[in-house]
């Protein structure tokens, strides 16, 4: 085979050391350096000492990332998923893997994987933390129900957010001490006071001392949570302004002009993807990517799965979501597309489907640094009159109605 790079080194990482297998000239040297900081710092000296340009890494939990932040800058680092870089099976050590690498990466035989900016960088590590917090919020929350419930309490079968503002102060009373149904529902605000006869009747229950005590530790960790949310989404949002590159900040406004994207949303998709579309070569190999197309599993002309591969779960999630937002939009595109796939597949697949169809239209926004144009909710209807006119005669005449088609004149 063809050698396109006289020096390159192959990286075998792990939490403790990271072995290196340098290739120059077909001579092979290999040595092992602790991850400590200045070890590494070594180790970019080698390589800089013996003129190599190409590095490549193995995709192994977080371990890659204090190297990689290292040689950054200094040589081109070739990040690989470990199921595209698997050896052929025999005696497995540390460095016959580091060699593996290296003869794959001399020869052009490896796959780069995605890599956004530092920057994008700075934000995903934000978005994602934020997400850990909407998750261990949502934790409490359900942690809250519980105890409130097994106190007799009914707060959440009457009131649609139990956390609330309302729900909240009903809540401290009683871990006050207050038992009183009269006086906790009068602590009601905006629509809920409507329902204070109900809310007597929900409130009356017989939470024990120890029950309380948890519930007011619950609700102290709650507003912990919420206001740490606060202070990461803010956090994020001056993270996003001070990017170098303009159009970060331009990509998440231009983002939530697509149905069910808002902020949240789009600074979770410009975190996980960046805003350069021009690492992919089309939407579909961005949707192969993230994980949002059918996989393909075929074996002697048998189709096995469609399964959706592998992908960011973070972005997964995002998108999702916005597809579940946009299914309550009106005269929308992609509510129409869900309404026309939930009928033949279910709610979930057709969530998924509006999900890849999110994303393609994110990476032609941010292709064309352009804002969503909407195709309008009757676009499938519009989209072959013909077929629909005969879809509808079919129906009626199916009710024993016989139609009579005739044209109306077009407006001038």
């Amino acid at each position: 085979m063809e050698v396109l790079y006289r020096c390159c080194c192959g990286l075998d990482v792990h939490a403790r050391t990271v072995v290196a297998c340098l290739i120059k000239d077909g001579k092979k040297q290999t040595r092992t350096f602790s991850t400590m900081t200045d070890e590494l710092l070594v180790l970019l000296d080698w390589l800089s000492a013996e003129d190599c340009t190409q590095v490549a890494i193995e995709s192994t939990g977080v371990y890659w990332k204090p190297v990689f932040n290292l040689l950054e800058g200094v040589v081109e680092v070739v990040l690989v998923n470990a199921r595209h870089v698997k050896a052929v099976p025999g005696r497995k050590t540390d460095v016959r893997d580091c060699e593996w690498l290296a003869d794959l990466l001399r020869h052009g035989l490896l796959k780069a994987s995605f890599i956004p900016p530092l920057e994008i960088r700075e934000v995903r590590e934000l978005t994602r933390y934020r997400q850990t917090l909407v998750r261990e919020q949502a934790s409490v929350a359900n942690r809250v129900q519980r105890i409130i419930e097994s106190g007799n309490i009914k707060l959440g079968q009457v009131a649609s957010n139990a956390l609330g503002v309302s729900g909240r102060l009903m809540l401290r009373a009683l871990c006050d001490g207050e038992t009183d149904g009269a006086k906790l529902a009068a602590l009601a605000r905006g629509q809920l006071k409507k329902k204070e006869s109900e809310l007597r009747r929900a409130l009356t229950g017989r939470l024990s001392l120890a029950q309380r005590f948890v519930l007011r530790e619950l609700l102290d960790r709650y507003e912990e949570l919420e206001a740490a949310l606060a202070r990461a989404s803010e956090e994020i949002k001056r993270e996003v302004a001070k990017c170098a590159d303009p159009f970060v900040a331009e990509a998440v406004e231009l983002l939530q002009t697509i149905p069910g994207v808002g902020q949240r949303v789009a600074e979770v998709i410009v975190s996980e993807i960046g805003v350069d579309m021009r690492r992919f070569p089309s939407d579909r190999h961005l949707a192969s990517w993230a994980g949002m197309c059918p996989g393909s599993n075929e074996s002697a002309g048998k189709r096995k799965s469609g399964r959706t591969t592998k992908g960011s779960v973070y972005l997964r999630n995002a998108l999702v979501q916005a597809a579940w937002a946009a299914t309550h939009t009106k005269e929308t595109y992609l509510a129409a597309q869900y309404q026309r796939l939930a009928k033949r597949k279910g709610k979930n697949r057709a969530l998924v489907a509006v999900g890849h169809s999110i994303l393609v239209i994110i990476y032609h926004v941010l292709l064309r640094k352009e804002s969503y144009s909407e195709l309008g909710g009757d676009y499938f209807d519009q989209r072959n009159v013909e077929v629909q006119r005969h879809r509808l005669v079919r129906q009626l005449e199916r009710l024993g109605v016989k139609v009579t088609l005739e044209a109306l004149p077009v407006a001038a």
